[in-house]
């Protein structure tokens, strides 16, 4: 197995894994709570490393990231486990379960599969990507090299300092944001808010394109002043340009609330455009996911069952501008490096 990095020995022999902020305490022969980190021996493993639950061409609104290479396909992989254990969640398959694969993938090999499908990026995505942080970390280094931007979909978890190791590697991050309330990461994922946000800033900082998504479920999270507070904590510290993608909850795992309501993500749409220009509506049938210049309001993106239509943008050199007013539009359309 592949040596993890980022933990120390306690005087009383355990390993302190500092990757994420569990900052799990782990004994000889068991695993931290993401139950790929493992000890052997007196040293931690990256238990995780290489083994996929899935590897697929995908298209870049599924990650979904709207503003970055919009139309492109991208090369999505992904392992199993996660670092929290929300209640309601909707890949849980893949994210409570480990030790499926047999065969390792080597990073390599994944870039020799990106390229085979014509892709122009790789999503590390599916499960929690940063539980195996040597895994990404490797890929990544192999994908900028070979030209391919990285694109990492993630809960957020995890330390500043992996956190500024990896940054510098990846071109647009989706950050999968619970709640704005601390309550709902304790009570109903097992974790904390305030990494999340932490992580947000750190993307925000690096140059990253940023994307969050925040998935409503009625009854728990969808009551008005928390989607004014999400929208307001995004135009203050991420920038009003941000895009935030309001998702459907489908009952799922531990949770079976009913699913919620188009109105619902209609209502929280209306309140989060009164913040931010960019905000769509997704995982149910329902209008809310084109783009309009927030200067013209002229069409600049349509969209249809992850197909986006371009016309209304218009690109010189890595320049990208409305197509109706001339204005700078919020889009990367090609990798800059």
């Amino acid at each position: 197995m592949q040596l993890a990095e980022y933990w120390e020995t306690e005087s009383d022999g355990r390993i302190r894994c500092r990757l994420c902020p569990h900052q799990c305490l782990i004994a000889d022969g068991h695993a931290g709570r993401c139950g790929v980190r493992m000890v052997r021996n007196g040293r931690l493993y990256a238990g995780g490393y290489g083994l996929l639950s899935g590897a697929h061409d995908d298209p870049m609104e599924k990650k979904p990231l709207y503003h970055f290479m919009p139309g492109s396909s991208v090369f999505s992989i992904g392992g199993w486990g996660c670092n929290l254990s929300c209640r309601f969640c909707q890949n849980w398959g893949i994210s409570q379960t480990v030790g499926r694969s047999t065969r390792i993938v080597p990073p390599d090999e994944v870039i020799d599969m990106a390229l085979g499908a014509g892709t122009r990026a790789v999503a590390y995505t599916y499960n929690e990507p940063l539980i195996n942080f040597e895994y990404v970390l490797a890929c990544a280094g192999l994908a900028r090299s070979a030209g391919l931007a990285n694109v990492l979909v993630t809960n957020g978890m995890v330390n500043s300092a992996p956190a500024a190791a990896l940054l510098p590697l990846i071109d647009a991050v989706n950050l999968d944001l619970k709640s704005i309330e601390p309550e709902f990461y304790r009570d109903y994922c097992g974790g904390s808010l305030a990494p999340a946000l932490e992580f947000a800033i750190s993307v925000r900082r690096a140059g990253c394109h940023l994307e969050i998504t925040n998935l409503v479920i009625p009854g728990l999270n969808d009551r008005d002043e928390l989607f004014v507070s999400l929208a307001e904590w995004i135009g203050e510290h991420l920038g009003a340009a941000t895009p935030l993608h309001l998702s459907a909850y489908h009952p799922a795992y531990k949770l079976q609330l009913p699913p919620t309501p188009p109105e619902t993500l209609q209502r929280a749409g209306d309140i989060c455009r009164k913040t931010l220009p960019y905000v769509y509506l997704g995982n149910i049938a329902i209008d809310g996911q084109d783009t309009r210049c927030p200067g013209c309001g002229a069409l600049q993106v349509e969209r249809r069952a992850y197909r986006a239509d371009l016309r209304g943008l218009r690109q010189t050199g890595t320049a990208v501008s409305c197509a109706g007013c001339g204005r700078p539009a919020d889009f990367v359309l090609a990798r800059e490096h």
